[in-house]
């Protein structure tokens, strides 16, 4: 089975910076698209960026600029650096891959547990 597990939430002041980070682990065969989405109290689920197995990146409007999506292949990683945090940035953070996994028949997506981040203004 294949888990994905996030960590480096937490609590920090507006201007702050903070870095996420998810490891993937599990009988993983390919790793195509990972991401970080998040979703704040009463509000759906969003998507922050995206970033290809090529390392091409998207983000949402709202953290262009700020934030940055990266990813390790061979720590099976991904990556989102905060920079100049905002209170509307509280949020669970979650992490998401498209993975083969090893006697599979393609790509699912997998989610991590999440981890709470909270802005103070």
């Amino acid at each position: 089975q294949v888990q994905l597990v996030e960590s480096g939430g937490g609590l920090v002041q507006a201007g702050g910076s903070l870095r996420l980070s998810c490891a993937a682990s599990g009988t993983i065969f390919s790793i195509k698209n990972m991401a970080w989405y998040r979703q704040a109290p009463g509000k759906p689920r969003e998507l922050v960026a995206t970033i290809t197995s090529s390392r091409s990146t998207n983000y949402a409007d709202s953290v262009k600029g700020r934030f940055t999506i990266s990813r390790d292949n061979a720590k099976i990683s991904v990556y989102l650096q905060m920079n100049s945090l905002r209170p509307e940035d509280t949020a669970v953070y979650y992490c998401n891959a498209q993975i083969w996994v090893h006697h599979a028949a393609g790509y699912l997506e997998h989610w991590g547990q999440g981890t709470l981040v909270t802005v103070s203004s």
